[in-house]
């Protein structure tokens, strides 16, 4: 894994885009589609706002998988998962291929069509987020790192769920699902790419265990040290617990 720290979350945010847009225009010189999976919540604001507006990018050769969603909460919610995507990244781009997962609908049958479409050809990019508990997309501690189904019904731990009351998305805990539908571990780590962006104070404990502790499901995000080509990028606040050791080596 490589990892780059930015003075602040802007910074980071930028820094991961301008690589995504070159990997992006990278494939599509050599592909007639790019497909990538995209994460959401507070993480990933200013990593989505660079690159939306980055030139050179033929967003209409690109396809589009959800990462996570809430099961039960209308697309209206502040805290739809589609809502910000259809917002932040699909309406700014025009990007006309996308798979979003209706947290509404019976999750059964979401996870069977969706997961179809994303196992039917691999995927190139996966933007990402590691969650204050070290959860990988919605698979929190201890996470199923054996499944081969590209997407599960989770149950969400309180470390979680209090995270989302915490960014304001939720304005109580009772307000906050309980279950969702996630990407499995094993289906992220199978795309070709993978750009972490991590910012923020209240992740630093987090990314010290993924980075520095041993990878354990415990620890979801720790596994991916173990993909080939995953880059991350954090601010000095997230980044602060790291010893000079790990920012030279990891």
């Amino acid at each position: 894994m490589q990892v780059n720290v930015l003075q602040d979350k802007v910074a980071a945010g930028e820094a991961a885009a301008k690589q995504a847009a070159q990997s992006l225009q990278r494939v599509l010189a050599t592909s007639n589609t790019a497909r990538i999976i995209a994460a959401t919540g507070a993480s990933q604001l200013d990593f989505l706002e660079s690159l939306t507006s980055l030139p050179g990018i033929d967003w209409g050769r690109v396809e589009m998988f959800h990462l996570d969603e809430y099961i039960g909460i209308p697309v209206t919610h502040n805290a739809s998962f589609r809502k910000y995507l259809m917002e932040r990244f699909i309406q700014k781009t025009g990007i006309k291929r996308y798979h979003l997962l209706d947290g509404e609908r019976d999750p059964h049958e979401v996870i069977r069509k969706i997961g179809g479409e994303l196992k039917s050809h691999p995927v190139d990019i996966a933007f990402v987020g590691i969650g204050e508990n070290g959860h990988l997309a919605f698979n929190d501690p201890p996470a199923d790192f054996e499944t081969e189904e590209p997407y599960i019904i989770v149950e969400l731990d309180e470390a979680c769920r209090r995270q989302q009351v915490t960014e304001g998305w939720f304005s109580s805990m009772p307000e906050v699902p309980s279950k969702a539908i996630s990407m499995s571990v094993k289906h992220i780590l199978k795309t070709d790419e993978i750009i972490a962006i991590v910012p923020g104070a209240r992740k630093s404990l987090a990314v010290k265990a993924c980075l520095e502790g041993e990878i354990s499901a415990m620890a979801p995000a720790s596994i991916l040290r173990t993909h080939p080509n995953t880059t991350a990028y954090l601010d000095t606040e997230s980044a602060s617990l790291l010893t000079e050791t790990t920012l030279r080596s990891v």
